[in-house]
């Protein structure tokens, strides 16, 4: 599944507008529906309006909501692209439904001049705005940074991109897969003597989405201390390329070839078993020592041409051979029980084997929701421990325009007790 992120900059755009501006948009409360039931979280309290499709941003704010948040999902009449993606629910796609969750769910048409005006009456009160448009979309429909900041100063605005807000491919359309072959990840994921290999999963777009969260939520502990918001920009080339840090290192006067591979090689990797397969990781001279006692090898932990991760890698083709038969004699559930604590390893699991694991109910990440259409589910939840501020209870993603109408009778309840306000001065 591929992120499409379309939002860039205009060229001229100044990211310190309003920097010195440190007057305090007046706060008008406004009683929503689907009040958060439950503990209060770091981020109780803060309003978003998410206006992004697909999934970097749209999870950058569940996970916003995931820590108390009220975030309101706001699609145009056709809804949220990841809406239509393929899914054996009939009802919603499985996509939609676990990207979105713990937010209200508004249908707003911001060609339309009145839906416009609902969606800047929002923003009047909002910390924070995101959306992922493509780069005339948001100063067309009046809604980029400079016009809402003029509105809220405090807003903290941000725009995810494919590529960033300058530059020759600031204006393209920009997807995980995509990102991930220009950016060398699918070359690294691919075999030696093989061809590049993509990373399934929208690997780029989930950590563009921590990227996200992590970046409002610094802007919005810096706004307590300025007294306004700025522009935050996150993009999928930023998020690829960070995610190999570890291999971006190029030292004066190396050679442009040199090899940047992270793997340890052989030992560590995944290997068959009498039945199934299991995850070895023996880097450390503990681990790879506990390794050769259990599997019956203890020769090969005293041989000095294998003590160092490096020297193993260089002799993988003399240790698999002899790892892999001696791992032959059980299975890997029975390997993995042997190891234990003292060899980290893993039987190769089916994504359905978490729902009921041990230690993820223990963690409490799996959650019941119940969804308009789908109705009961078990979803991901809880992505990060508070032990103050745990936050509220999670709950379903929404139906297209599921709150609509009860969003716009509280902002009529709250444009009359201004009228009301201003009456009585």
């Amino acid at each position: 599944m591929s992120d499409v992120s379309n939002r860039n900059r205009n060229s001229d755009f100044d990211p310190n507008v309003n920097a010195s501006h440190r007057e305090i948009a007046p706060r008008r409360p406004t009683a929503l529906p689907g009040a958060r039931t439950g503990a209060e979280g770091p981020l109780s309290g803060i309003r978003v309006l998410d206006l992004s499709a697909y999934i970097a941003a749209p999870y950058g704010c569940t996970l916003l909501a995931d820590q108390g948040a009220e975030v309101i999902k706001i699609e145009p009449p056709t809804g949220d692209t990841l809406r239509h993606y393929p899914s054996t629910l009939d009802a919603e796609s499985r996509a939609f439904v676990g990207i979105n969750r713990s937010k209200l769910g508004v249908v707003l048409n911001l060609k339309d001049p009145a839906d416009l005006a609902t969606l800047l009456d929002l923003v009047r009160d909002a910390d924070v705005l995101v959306h992922n448009f493509r780069p005339s979309v948001a100063p067309r429909l009046g809604i980029d940074y400079e016009t809402l900041a003029a509105i809220n100063p405090r807003l903290v605005y941000c725009a995810v991109s494919g590529y960033g807000e300058s530059g020759p491919s600031a204006e393209k359309a920009g997807y995980d897969q995509v990102l991930q072959t220009m950016t060398g990840m699918c070359h690294y994921q691919g075999k030696p003597d093989g061809p590049p290999e993509v990373v399934y999963g929208s690997v780029v777009d989930y950590y563009a989405a921590a990227l996200v969260a992590g970046g409002v939520a610094s802007a919005l502990f810096e706004r307590e201390r300025s007294g306004v918001g700025q522009y935050v920009g996150v993009s999928l080339l930023r998020a690829a390329l960070t995610m190999q840090s570890a291999r971006m290192v190029w030292v004066d006067g190396e050679p442009r070839e040199v090899n940047r591979e992270m793997r340890s090689g052989g030992v560590t990797g995944i290997h068959p078993t009498r039945e199934g397969y299991l995850y070895l990781s023996a880097n450390t001279p503990h681990f790879w020592r506990a390794l050769c006692e259990k599997v019956g090898l203890p020769e090969l932990a005293a041989d000095e041409r294998y003590d160092t991760v490096r020297k193993r890698s260089q002799h993988a083709a003399e240790l698999v051979p002899k790892l892999r038969e001696a791992l032959q004699a059980k299975s890997a559930l029975e390997w993995e029980a042997l190891f234990g604590e003292e060899v980290p390893c893993s039987t190769a699991r089916r994504l359905e084997d978490m729902f009921d694991a041990p230690q993820v109910q223990s963690e409490q990440m799996v959650a019941q929701f119940d969804h308009a259409r789908v109705g009961r589910y078990r979803g991901f939840a809880r992505p990060i421990k508070f032990a103050r501020t745990p936050g509220p209870d999670p709950f379903a993603a929404p139906v297209l325009g599921q709150h609509t109408e009860q969003v716009r009778a509280a902002l009529r309840e709250d444009a009359d007790a201004d009228v009301a306000a201003g009456d009585a001065s």
